[in-house]
């Protein structure tokens, strides 16, 4: 009889959770959005910017603010991280790094100095899948792997951003990480930079940075480009000569608290 409760309560849980997770769609977002030009804000429409507030998830910050947020997707070393870590330090810049576990796994040494540098490390999951297409099981695991291994290499427990692979999301998934206690952190300044065969130079990485700088921007690029590496210390320069200030992930959703207290 016992036996029989045990199942019956077993498969009212299982009921449950399905019916949960399934309560929120998982349609997949591809994200995407309307480039910023001549220093207007970049803008993903007003269906996605009330899903993302829903879930205290951002892209940008205050368009009256000239602050950016520098922040880097790293899923392998292609031999120009370090550049880009000497080149923040000696500029003064703070940058948040998104990492998977195959880059956790190869470059401990560069993740410690990353964190020794007071550098933000996000989770963008440990094998890179598609999110919408794993299970809750699966996408709480590979947070949690990434979470561990960060914490193993560099002593830090606590993981707090999100950077979906291949820039793909639900609302399930936005829902889930939530949960688990991650805020998403998506972008509104991006180029296609990742091609490593298909490098177009410095002034490419550099012209498509400055083209579409604009207050409250969150930059993504991406660590494997050689273009990036030999564009970033000028670009730098030359956004601050424009007066823009680099700030970090943490700075950004302290000014989304205080303009929306409710929400946070």
């Amino acid at each position: 009889m016992k036996l029989k409760r045990s199942i019956c309560f077993l498969f009212v849980f299982m009921l449950f959770t399905t019916t949960a997770s399934a309560s929120v769609s998982n349609t997949a977002i591809h994200w995407g959005f309307k480039k910023g030009r001549d220093e207007q804000p970049a803008e993903a429409g007003p269906e996605l910017d009330q899903l993302l507030e829903k879930y205290d998830a951002v892209y940008k910050g205050e368009p009256e603010r000239k602050d950016i947020y520098l922040t880097f997707d790293n899923g392998y070393e292609n031999g120009y991280t370090e550049q880009f870590l000497d080149i923040l330090e000696k500029e003064k810049v703070p940058a948040a790094f998104f990492l998977t576990g195959h880059y956790l796994e190869s470059q401990p040494d560069l993740v410690r100095r990353m964190a020794e540098e007071g550098h933000i490390i996000g989770n963008h999951s440990y094998y890179h899948p598609d999110l919408t297409k794993v299970d809750d099981g699966r996408l709480e695991r590979e947070l949690e792997k990434v979470r561990k291994k960060t914490e193993e290499i560099t002593g830090i427990k606590n993981m707090v951003y999100l950077r979906p692979p291949r820039g793909v999301l639900s609302e399930r998934t936005l829902k889930l990480a939530k949960e688990q206690g991650y805020t998403h952190i998506m972008w509104s300044v991006a180029f296609v930079d990742w091609k490593v065969n298909e490098q177009r130079g410095w002034q490419y990485a550099y012209d498509n940075i400055m083209r579409q700088v604009h207050p409250g921007a969150v930059i993504l690029l991406h660590s494997v480009s050689k273009d990036n590496a030999e564009a970033l210390e000028k670009a730098i320069k030359d956004l601050k000569k424009r007066g823009y200030t680099f700030k970090t992930l943490d700075d950004l959703m302290k000014s989304k608290a205080m303009k929306n207290p409710i929400l946070f």
